[in-house]
């Protein structure tokens, strides 16, 4: 990941595109608003859905984002992402709603197979019953279709069925940015507004707007293993095994989830403008290069969306 471009690049980069992927993320957002009747902002304290966040103040102006945030906690999140989803919240003015798996644990809807198994995947059992706590018909998420080729599947407004479930021979045409909203009673919507945006055109909004982000995202130091071609962050969740070796390295995370599934990549980046001159020089996904989860087989992420995943 340390290959880096030029960085007289940056200067000759264009980012007028950006304009564009903005005015449909803001009509998807606004679109949303108009069809829902009980719409929810995922929003994890990463960088997709601070972009998202960015967009919707631009859509709806600062303090007055018509839906809530809702954050599926794992309880196992980094600390500087928990905090940093605080901040901003609090700053919005916003309506944070946190729903923990370690409640769904307590109520036995969850139940891990042994102590140390990562909870990222249950995390669709505590969102699922979340969406019949409040009702949700619309889930409004960070998701883009270059991370993983199940999500490359979705549509913008992804449909889910009575039971949450994501079937893609079910999906609905989406032709000229027609959105086909008709629900059955039970159903609802996971609706993606920046599908078509790539990693690349993340950072160069993130770097354009100056969105403030987690500072994990940037190059620090930090404990890693190296683990199946992975660098695995030591935390006392993610301890080393027999024999593995402890080593500092300085890194960044392209994507942040779940501690116990979640990698970093070397990298000297402390910027935006400075990832998006390593983004330019990456042949693997961000998804790719950092979710241990993904790794399990090539159809991982494709089960857990139809089970009722992000």
């Amino acid at each position: 990941m340390n290959a880096r471009a030029e960085p007289q690049l940056l200067g000759q980069l264009s980012n007028r595109h950006l304009d564009a992927l903005e005015e449909e993320t803001i009509f998807i957002l606004r679109e949303v608003a108009a069809v829902a009747e009980r719409p929810a902002l995922l929003f994890s304290g990463g960088k997709d859905s601070l972009v998202l966040l960015k967009c919707a103040e631009k859509a709806f102006g600062a303090g007055r984002i018509p839906y809530p945030l809702l954050m599926i906690d794992t309880g196992h999140n980094f600390p500087e992402v928990t905090a940093f989803r605080d901040l901003r919240a609090q700053e919005l003015g916003a309506q944070l709603i946190v729903r923990s798996v370690e409640d769904s644990m307590q109520r036995g809807t969850v139940r891990l197979s042994h102590a140390g198994e990562s909870r990222n995947v249950h995390q669709s059992v505590t969102l699922l019953e979340a969406i019949e706590e409040f009702r949700f018909d619309a889930l409004i998420g960070g998701a883009r279709r270059d991370e993983e080729k199940a999500r490359a599947k979705e549509r913008i407004f992804s449909h889910r069925d009575s039971f949450g479930q994501w079937q893609p021979k079910d999906q609905r045409p989406e032709l000229w940015t027609l959105f086909n909203t008709r629900l059955q009673p039970g159903e609802h919507f996971r609706v993606f507004p920046i599908s078509n945006w790539t990693e690349l055109d993340v950072w160069q909004y993130i770097e354009r707007e100056a969105i403030a982000l987690p500072s994990i995202y940037y190059a620090h130091r930090r404990e890693v293993i190296e683990r199946k071609g992975l660098l695995v962050p030591v935390t006392p969740l993610t301890p080393p095994k027999a024999g593995e070796e402890v080593v500092t390295r300085t890194v960044r995370f392209r994507t942040v989830g779940d501690i116990t599934c979640t990698c970093p990549v070397e990298s000297v980046a402390a910027d935006a403008g400075e990832v998006v001159l390593e983004t330019l020089t990456v042949e693997v996904s961000e998804r790719g290069a950092t979710r241990m989860d993904d790794k399990t087989s090539d159809a991982s992420m494709e089960k857990r969306k139809k089970d009722g995943y992000f």
